[in-house]
């Protein structure tokens, strides 16, 4: 409980589906621009690593669920005593005591878990801005949303693969995708960052990535230079028309050859011919080739975040 009566803030409960749906709805006004559904979160909070004490928080004004919180510990970085904490609030309900009771909340939480370092993902808006740095967060990089329309028919065509080079689904994999895991770790530990991952527990991307209920196999597209995986591109769908990836990416040894776009493309070829009508994506601003790659197919950026980070005392 807060201060002001008026608002409540409570641990959200992986087994009510009011609760979940709530948050994804919230998430939605807030940030259209990632997928999420109540199944999904309530999946994430059940199947998370115990060390990232992950507990997402929501907020209700006279009852009613209007801001939410993403809470937990970077279990995956060499450096301890970091964490994460982003808040949402509908853009209707702005202003009442939400925002400003889930970060007083989640931050004792995260103090009391020895956390020294706090990141948090700021639209880049004034207000929002504003907001944080009230509150003692400075700002850091910043990153992209994007957005391209799978209904107007200016996708690249398709090209066939060079010699030696094949483009198969991630079904594929499915008896064994631990090369996938093996790539994406290589991948992801290039990817600027305020934070250094070290992706090591197999079977937690396995819950985490690989079998996660947004995930779509299906269209996810993984390049084999003579029989090895070099490139691939992760799709998630939400079980309507969007689509995004999440990630996409080359082994440092086969990067230059274009195999990032061959993935990505074959994927959004697919993903089109699904029915699928929207793509989303996102790039860190530092993220130079991904963005050009993501230019080159048409992406347009529809909104921005910056990350900010506060040292907890």
């Amino acid at each position: 409980m807060t201060p002001n009566p008026a608002v409540t803030v409570y641990d959200l409960r992986p087994d009510a589906a009011e609760d979940c749906e709530a948050f994804a709805r919230i998430r939605e006004e807030a940030l259209p621009f990632i997928l999420l559904t109540g199944e999904s979160l309530a999946y994430d909070l059940r199947h998370a690593h115990p060390d990232a004490h992950y507990q997402p928080l929501l907020a209700s004004v006279d009852g009613e669920a209007v801001g939410s919180a993403q809470v937990g510990v970077v279990h995956d970085s060499p450096k301890p005593g970091q964490a994460y904490l982003n808040v949402y609030v509908r853009p209707d309900h702005e202003g009442r005591g939400a925002g400003t009771a889930l970060v007083r909340t989640a931050e004792e939480r995260l103090r009391g878990l020895g956390v020294t370092e706090v990141f948090s993902w700021v639209l880049d808006t004034p207000a929002d801005r504003a907001f944080a740095e009230r509150r003692g967060y400075r700002s850091s990089r910043s990153a992209h949303f994007l957005r391209l329309d799978l209904t107007d028919g200016s996708l690249p065509p398709l090209q066939s693969p060079p010699p030696g080079v094949e483009v198969l689904p991630g079904t594929d994999f499915a008896a064994d995708p631990r090369p996938l895991f093996a790539l994406d770790a290589e991948t992801l530990a290039d990817e600027p960052s305020d934070v250094d991952y070290e992706m090591t527990d197999y079977e937690n991307w396995l819950r985490g990535t690989w079998n996660h209920p947004l995930t779509s196999q299906e269209l996810t597209s993984v390049v084999l230079v003579d029989g090895r995986p070099a490139a691939f591109t992760m799709a998630r769908t939400n079980g309507g028309t969007r689509y995004g990836t999440v990630m996409t990416g080359t082994a440092r040894a086969y990067r230059g050859r274009g195999l990032a776009k061959l993935a990505k493309n074959d994927s959004l070829h697919r993903a089109r011919a699904a029915g699928l009508t929207e793509a989303l994506t996102g790039n860190d601003h530092g993220n130079e080739p991904m963005l050009a790659v993501n230019k080159w197919f048409g992406y347009e950026i529809c909104a921005t975040e910056v990350r900010h980070v506060r040292t907890l005392g």
